[in-house]
């Protein structure tokens, strides 16, 4: 199986606002400390750690909205460490982010249909109606609410337009993050077996972050372990349950409740 992804001491620094001086720049903060992995083809990666690990600033890298500092990213053998927005954008359709909160993220003044298509109209693509509708039938929704707006929308609901939003472009990588968070447990299940599907379905490669191992341990073939911006685990998921090797990782799984996958998502 080929790499989509190649990373290889990946650093990346942002300014740290709290230290700001009232004159001059605000120092900056290593957030992600050489980093070296691969993504294969077809991989549902887990990106997870504490607060502060790093690991939503590591996805923003692989889908570019960040500028690594240093290192480099290949994505299907291309370098886009450090291409300018031009140069990007042929690319961007390959890669995809769904966001944590949808409604922050879907403008609020516009229908489901238009917030589908808005993607496809800024990469010149042709057929719109008839993506459109492909997109909401794989996400399970019906076509009438193409008419609908997001506030009519449940949280679940709403998630789904925004998987339909990415899945729209046809592209290689979606970038998942938190994306359950604020969803119950019922909606919860089912995003994730979408996600599961549409990953079966389509061919696709998924990262996922969370804070959830539970969700962890249910959705993803592969786990990387971020502790203050250094990957400290990436195993195989199973493996990585039967026996951590890192006593971060432990110290994750002692905290967190991890019921049995096998009775939570029936």
């Amino acid at each position: 199986m080929s790499d989509l992804y190649e990373v290889s001491g990946l650093r990346l620094s942002l300014a740290d606002m709290t230290r700001k001086p009232l004159l001059g720049a605000a120092p900056r903060l290593e957030i992600l400390k050489g980093l070296d992995f691969t993504i294969p083809k077809g991989t549902v990666l887990g990106i997870v750690g504490g607060s502060g690990s790093g690991k939503s600033t590591l996805g923003r890298a692989l889908v570019r909205l960040l500028t690594p500092s240093a290192g480099s990213i290949r994505f299907d053998g291309a370098d886009i460490t450090r291409l300018d927005e031009a140069a990007l954008r042929p690319l961007r359709r390959r890669f995809q982010m769904i966001f944590q909160d949808p409604m922050s993220s879907l403008n609020p003044r516009h229908r489901v249909g238009t917030l589908i298509a808005e993607p496809l109209r800024l990469h010149g693509l042709d057929g719109i109606p008839a993506r459109v509708a492909r997109a909401l039938d794989h996400v399970g929704l019906p076509a009438g609410f193409i008419g609908r707006y997001p506030h009519e929308l449940s949280g679940g609901q709403r998630q789904r337009v925004g998987i339909a939003r990415a899945i729209a472009l046809e592209p290689d990588f979606i970038l998942a993050d938190e994306i359950v968070s604020g969803l119950d447990v019922s909606s919860q299940a089912q995003v994730l077996n979408l996600l599961e599907q549409l990953v079966r379905d389509l061919g696709l490669t998924l990262a996922f972050i969370s804070h959830d191992l539970s969700v962890i341990r249910r959705l993803c073939t592969r786990v990387m372990v971020l502790h203050q911006g250094v990957i400290v685990e990436d195993r195989v998921t199973a493996d990585l349950f039967a026996g951590p090797q890192a006593a971060y990782t432990r110290e994750l799984l002692d905290a967190i409740p991890l019921p049995d996958p096998d009775q939570v998502w029936l």
